[in-house]
């Protein structure tokens, strides 16, 4: 290493000396080993500014002046335009730019290292040497409490718990099965060579063989076979219907059978709820009730069509019949009927088209598979669900009789034995028309003309003054006094009516000021029943008091009421808006115990109860069908009173009252109040009516009603 020039800094010339020469500078730096000369190598370092070509040329004054630069934690490299398709607002949105560090911990642990110089770990190491002089101690006390004893042991060997005398350090190790192989030969199939001339006449046959079978395809959906000629040409052929075990009604009903079993396996948690599920809120709410939403009904062909009909099947409580057509005049069209069944509510079970649209439609109390269906266009029909054609049984023309306008309810009468099938109609042409099948054709008699009934101070519109009869909308026959029924128009009134006095009324009931779209009489008390009208009101009646005896007011338009099977005092009801209200009169007189929003933005038009099970369809007018469950509070079923009067000796206790009767009582204490105020003695009217046409049914049935 070559001796240093000097301290690293410049020593200060006095004043007044002279400089030496540059001979006796260059003799004082020489080597003195080796007589070289260090400072002739030695050169300071050379600094060269290299511009660039593309480099801006600034002055001084540009160069002079502050420029400020603002540093920002924006990662240039993170997207900033990625784009979502948001599936609640179902569009398309921009996501605002993430963070911009990208790294993940996919495990972070807190570590348990002491550095050494820490005062944690000098304590750690402090404790541990503590215990180890502890330890010692302990073991020298041993050894000399031995030692007094006499006894020899290794203390050390003796506190490892190890055998001393056959102890031996072992590895395990866990077995490994030995590994199998397994082969399966199999004998390949039989080939064999088949040849054969084949001729124009063969051609043609297997064609035509082909053909039959396309065209029996496409004839399955329809119903009818093909023609004797074809089956008897594929039966020589070696095939026929009767062998197609793919379309046999055997096979078809297996399918019908998996399609439930797969249909019950997919909705297996709405079934549930059917059928065990219990609102546990009711417990806690007295007088207040909710309704669960089940499935919903829907077909495809059933999207621009109302719901306009419901009614349940009298023998088979999970089939039910749904009328679809419209009620706006301008958009009228074909109809279509969807019989639905609870065992499998993904497909309608039957289906049948109608040339115009569908306004009600009523299944047969005794025989379970007919059903009349009354159109748009005046039409009634009667169709056979049990029949896979598409296709009525009876239908009204003009030779046989007609209404000239749309047909708003139909009802089934009773089977007499020595008459044949019946049912009645009501049209918004003013007739009730009765309608006789016969063997061949469907024969219609005008029961009762409903002649126009208005105030002196009403003024009616043209085509009533024209016609001088009164709109039908609605009517009903009452279940104890077969020959009574009641009829609501499109004037606002109910009338009363008779099947054996048609002259004229036997009472009109003025209430209502708008459209009356339905009227139910009361399944277990004679005397009442129920109306709905477009003027936002329910109204009770007592058929003996023209005045309605209680009115409930929900606001808005009413589609249709319905009582409830099991309760005298229960009914529900529909409205314009999508609400249900369910009704017990006694426990609220007031209000309804549930009044819930089943639809949005749709009108409710039918409401229909289950007569088994706790259910209600409701229909609206954009084509679905919904099914609830109502909740413990809704179908109260009133017990029969325990009596606390002690017997005497001998003495027999009276039998409980029946059903009838406690549903009787329930209407009787509502009917109180009306009773004082109408008089026990009929109209003229009506026991001239009851004179002429009632026997001995219709004065039994009557019995209840003086309870």
């Amino acid at each position: 290493m070559p001796p240093k020039k000097g301290r690293g800094r410049k020593s200060r010339k006095p004043k007044g000396r002279e400089e030496a020469p540059a001979d006796a500078r260059s003799d004082a730096v020489r080597d003195r080993d080796d007589g070289r000369d260090v400072g002739a190598d030695f050169a300071l370092p050379e600094t060269r500014t290299i511009i660039p070509e593309d480099q801006v040329k600034l002055s001084e004054k540009e160069m002079d002046e502050d420029v400020t630069r603002v540093l920002t934690a924006n990662d240039p490299n993170v997207p900033a335009n990625i784009i979502v398709f948001h599936y609640k607002d179902r569009e398309y949105k921009r996501l605002p730019p993430g963070p911009s560090d990208h790294v993940v911990f996919h495990l972070e642990l807190d570590g348990a290292c002491l550095h050494i110089e820490s005062d944690a770990a000098k304590a750690q190491l402090a404790r541990q040497r503590q215990r180890e002089e502890e330890e010692e101690e302990r073991k020298k006390a041993v050894r000399a409490a031995l030692a007094e004893v006499g006894d020899d042991v290794d203390v050390d060997a003796a506190e490892s718990g190890k055998n001393q005398f056959n102890y031996s350090e072992r590895a395990a190790q866990t077995f490994n099965n030995a590994v199998k192989q397994r082969g399966v030969t199999t004998e390949p199939p039989e080939t064999k060579v088949f040849g054969a001339t084949v001729s124009q006449w063969e051609v043609y046959d297997s064609y035509m063989d082909e053909w039959e079978r396309v065209q029996h395809e496409a004839d399955i959906d329809k119903g009818p076979r093909r023609p004797a000629a074809m089956s008897v040409k594929a039966s020589a052929g070696g095939g026929g219907d009767d062998d197609d075990v793919i379309h046999s009604a055997a096979m078809g009903k297996s399918l019908r059978i998996m399609e439930r079993m797969v249909n019950q396996n997919a909705e297996d948690e709405i079934y549930q709820d059917f059928k065990y599920w219990e609102d546990a809120s009711d417990q806690f709410r007295d007088g207040e009730g909710s309704l669960l939403p089940l499935w919903r009904f829907a077909d495809g062909r059933t999207r621009r069509k109302q719901v306009t009909a419901l009614a349940w099947n009298p023998a088979f409580p999970d089939l039910f019949a749904v009328g679809y057509g419209t009620y706006d005049f301008m958009k009228q069209g074909s109809g279509l009927i969807c019989v639905y069944s609870l065992k499998n509510t993904s497909h309608p079970e039957f289906m049948f088209t109608t040339d115009s649209g569908v306004m009600c439609l009523d299944f047969h109390p005794q025989h379970h598979a007919l059903l009349a269906v009354g159109c748009y266009d005046g039409t009634v029909k009667v169709f056979d669900v049990r029949k896979k054609e598409n296709t009525h049984i009876f239908v009204s023309d003009i030779k046989t009789g007609k209404h000239t306008d749309p047909v708003w309810q139909v009802s089934w009468q009773e089977e007499d034995l020595a008459k044949d099938l019946n049912f009645f109609s009501v049209s918004s042409d003013g007739r009730v028309a009765n309608w006789i099948m016969s063997k061949n054709e469907l024969k219609m008699e005008t029961v009762m003309l409903l002649k126009l009934v208005t105030a002196s101070s009403e003024e009616p519109d043209e085509e009533t003054s024209l016609t001088g009869l009164a709109g039908g909308s609605c009517f009903d026959f009452n279940r104890m006094t077969e020959h009574l029924f009641i009829v609501g128009t499109e004037e606002g009134r109910i009338h009363k009516c008779s099947k054996a006095y048609s002259g004229q009324y036997l009472e009109t009931y003025v209430g209502h000021h708008m459209a009356v779209y339905a009227v139910r009489w009361n399944p277990f008390h004679p005397r009442v029943f129920l109306s709905c009208s477009a003027d936002w009101t329910v109204k009770l009646w007592d058929h003996r008091c023209p005045t309605p005896i209680m009115s409930f007011d929900v606001s808005t338009a009413v589609g249709d009421i319905d009582w409830a099977p099991y309760s005298s005092t229960v009914f529900a009801c529909v409205t314009a808006d999508g609400r249900v209200l369910v009704y017990d009169l006694m426990v609220n007189k007031h209000g309804a115990l549930c009044n819930q929003k089943v639809v949005k933005k749709a009108k409710l038009t039918h409401v229909r109860f289950n007569a088994t099970e706790a259910i209600l369809l409701v229909g609206d007018e954009k084509g679905m069908c919904n099914s609830l469950k109502l909740s413990p509070n809704l179908r109260l079923v009133t017990q029969p009173p325990k009596s606390d009067v002690p017997l005497k000796k001998g003495e027999v206790a009276p039998p409980p009252p029946s059903r009838l009767e406690i549903e009787i009582g329930k209407i009787n204490s509502l009917l109180a109040s009306a009773d004082a105020a109408v008089p026990v003695e009929e109209s003229a009217a009506e026991l001239a009516a009851a004179a002429e046409g009632k026997g001995k049914a219709e004065a039994e049935a009557e019995a209840p009603a003086a309870v």
